[in-house]
C-alpha cells in the first residue's frame, strides 16, 4: 500500500475518533472535533497532491478516496443533526445526492469510463466543509457579529449538491444510456 492510500485509511480512522470526541463530556470537545475534522479534510488534498505528483494513482485510491469524504462529511452531518444544528432534511437531500453519484459512478466505470470531478462538485465539497467546520466551531467568530454563515453556508453547500448533481448527471448522460443497454 502506498502512502496516499495510508493517508485515506488515515481519514477513515479519523471519522470514529472525530465522533467519539464531539460526543464525549470532556471541554470544548466540539472544538476539538473541529480540529480532528479539519485535520481529516486536510488528508483529502494531501493524498490527491501525493497521488499525482509521485504517480501512485490505484484502483484501490480511486475507489476508497472518495468513500472516505462521504464517511467523514456523512458522519459529521449526522452527527450535526442529532446535535439540532442541522434540519435532517439538508442532510438527507446531501447524502441521497452522493449515493446517486456513487451508483452513476459505478455505471461509468462498468463501461470503462472515469469520470473526473467537475468545478461545481468541488465547490461543493469546500463548501460543505466550511459550513461543517463552523457548525461544529458554534459559528465562531461570526456569532460575535450576530452572523449566521454557518447557516448560509450550509445552504449554499445545499445549492451546490443539489446543481453539481444535476450537472454531473446531464454532461455524462450517455453513460447512463450505455449503462442501461
Amino acid at each position: 500500500m502506498n502512502l496516499a492510500n495510508k493517508i485515506t485509511i488515515f481519514r477513515i480512522f479519523l471519522v470514529p475518533v472525530f465522533m467519539l470526541v464531539l460526543y464525549s463530556n470532556i471541554n470544548y470537545s466540539t472544538y476539538i472535533a473541529a480540529l480532528i475534522f479539519i485535520i481529516a479534510s486536510l488528508t483529502d488534498t494531501l493524498d490527491g497532491y501525493i497521488a499525482r505528483s509521485k504517480n501512485m494513482i490505484t484502483n484501490f485510491g480511486k475507489f476508497v478516496d472518495p468513500l472516505a469524504d462521504k464517511i467523514l462529511v456523512s458522519a459529521a452531518l449526522i452527527s450535526l443533526v442529532e446535535l439540532g444544528k442541522v434540519p435532517g432534511w439538508v442532510v438527507v437531500v446531501i447524502i441521497a445526492r452522493e449515493f446517486a453519484i456513487s451508483g452513476f459512478r459505478i455505471i461509468a466505470a462498468s463501461e470503462g469510463i472515469t469520470i473526473a470531478a467537475s468545478p461545481l462538485g468541488k465547490i461543493k465539497t469546500i463548501t460543505q466543509l466550511l459550513a461543517i467546520i463552523l457548525l461544529l466551531l458554534n459559528n465562531f467568530p461570526f456569532y460575535l457579529l450576530n452572523l449566521p454563515i454557518d447557516t448560509i453556508l450550509l445552504y449554499i453547500s445545499l445549492f451546490f449538491t443539489v446543481v453539481s448533481g444535476i450537472d454531473y448527471i446531464y454532461k455524462n448522460r450517455s453513460t447512463l444510456k450505455a449503462g442501461t443497454k
